[in-house]
């Protein structure tokens, strides 16, 4: 693995609103878009950093010199039904597109979640015109459940959001536990 995952900062704020300013990262985002203050991502960072009942927000860092290159989270914890939602991950350096970090940070947040929970699905969401996004789902040994058609209105259109899939024994089948 390139990268490891940490918990996010409050200072990781300058990071995240550098990346919300980018209209290719926002484009390929499955949520809508909107425009944020400086102030408004500092106060977004520092809940997320000290608030875990909201959901897990995780820094994505590379291990060569410790820079953040992206994020990514669990949230909509449903322990009754043992369920959660890993959306919201993303690589915000975009000269490191396209090179399996996402693919790497999601393994390990998908172990997190299986390990250190008694989840038994976690599931996720993405534009079904993000062909990156769709192939990394499908590489990580998520099934396509379905799709939310034009679910989201975006760019003066309606997309359709694809709606991913993984149950913690195929997880442990593609990823095997370490002893």
């Amino acid at each position: 693995m390139r990268v490891y995952l940490r918990a996010l900062e409050p200072e990781d704020y300058l990071k995240t609103y550098e990346w919300r300013q980018d209209d290719d990262i926002q484009n390929s985002l499955g949520g809508n878009r909107y425009f944020v203050s400086k102030e408004r991502e500092k106060q977004w960072a520092h809940f997320r950093s000290v608030d875990e009942s909201k959901g897990i927000y995780l820094a994505i860092c590379l291990k060569e010199n410790n820079e953040m290159i992206g994020y990514c989270s669990i949230i909509n914890i449903d322990l009754r039904n043992l369920k959660a939602d890993i959306g919201g991950w993303m690589i915000g350096e975009k000269k490191l597109w396209n090179q399996g970090y996402s693919k790497e940070a999601v393994e390990l947040l998908l172990k997190y979640a299986f390990d250190e929970y008694p989840l038994h699905k976690c599931y996720s969401f993405c534009l079904e015109e993000h062909e990156i996004s769709n192939k990394t789902h499908i590489s990580l040994g998520f099934k396509l459940e379905g799709q939310l058609r034009d679910h989201v209105f975006k760019g003066s259109k309606f997309l359709t959001l694809n709606v991913y899939s993984i149950l913690r024994n195929e997880f442990y089948e593609k990823f095997p536990k370490q002893q």
